[in-house]
């Protein structure tokens, strides 16, 4: 490896850090980062000496700069709120769902998406989560009646510890 990839690749956790800093968002820094690396190596050629890291860096915040201009363009989605009144009768039933499965426990949530949705046997969910199927079972019977009490209105029970 030459002189100059071996500078590059040791600039990776600083220039990790500054996209971070930067983006606020893991994701977009690690994407940040990766660009980065990818323009710095494509165009070596270019790089006539000097300060590397400085060089990295201007790359980095040129397409951060880059990246805040296209999200500027997109259009800004608000998720919708409970009291819209104004919502159809669809709408409302969507935003109804999206709550009560996201106040499911988490594994009732899987194995509910994963029977409902991907259509998957209980066999299947069973060995994805790795429980016995009278689990899956269990899970989907607590999932269906918690979604069915939210969607009526009602308050879910609280689960006794004993």
């Amino acid at each position: 490896m030459n002189a100059f990839r071996q500078s590059v690749e040791t600039m990776i956790p600083a220039l990790r850090r500054y996209a971070r800093a930067l983006a606020r968002d893991m994701d977009a820094a690690d994407e940040l980062v990766q660009d980065t690396l990818v323009r710095a190596l494509r165009s070596e050629r270019l790089f006539l000496g000097g300060d590397i890291r400085s060089w990295l860096y201007t790359i980095l915040t040129n397409l951060n700069k880059n990246r805040r201009r296209s999200l500027a363009r997109r259009p800004h989605f608000m998720p919708l709120q409970d009291d819209n009144a104004d919502a159809s009768g669809t709408e409302a039933e969507g935003r109804d769902i999206e709550h009560a499965l996201a106040t499911l426990v988490e594994e009732q949530r899987a194995a509910l998406l994963l029977v409902v949705l991907e259509g998957m046997s209980y066999r299947e969910v069973a060995d994805i989560q790795g429980v016995p199927i009278g689990t899956v079972m269990s899970r989907l019977a607590r999932a269906r009646a918690h979604v069915r009490a939210v969607l009526e209105g009602e308050r879910p029970a609280l689960r006794r510890v004993k």
